[in-house]
């Protein structure tokens, strides 16, 4: 029984759901595009997607690397963040690796936020390969 004052809960299902609107998303970029083009173009596609599907959302965004106390900016750009809580990496490649993750996994920590999807549309089926989901 979930408990509307569960705040911990609403923001699990509030992410979840979110989450599951952005793979649909991603799913229809990926069967009108196929595999095959340059990561640069699925971004495009995938934020003309979360337009139409109302999701407001960042391109782009710079990650400062906080170093003894000091913010640097050391040239990180987090590709996409969805509802300013969900952290999205973009891949076109042959298969995810752990240094993909760990990325992803150090992006959520540097930008502090909770949950985190690496998308890669270098794959037969995105559903099948494509997707993971991270949660810190």
């Amino acid at each position: 029984m979930i408990h509307h004052g569960d705040t911990e809960t609403r923001s699990k299902l509030l992410h979840s759901e979110l989450t599951e609107q952005i793979i649909g998303a991603a799913i229809e970029v990926h069967r009108a595009l196929g595999p095959g083009l340059l990561e640069s173009a699925y971004e495009e596609c995938l934020c003309r997607e979360l337009s139409l599907r109302e999701l407001t959302f960042q391109r782009q965004l710079p990650l400062p690397v906080e170093y003894k106390g000091v913010k640097l900016d050391c040239g990180y750009r987090i590709d996409v963040v969805v509802e300013n809580s969900v952290i999205l990496e973009l891949k076109c490649v042959e298969h995810l690796l752990p240094v993909h993750e760990a990325q992803l996994l150090t992006y959520l920590r540097l930008a502090n936020r909770r949950v985190g999807l690496i998308l890669n549309f270098n794959v037969a089926t995105l559903v099948r390969g494509g997707v993971m989901r991270k949660v810190l």
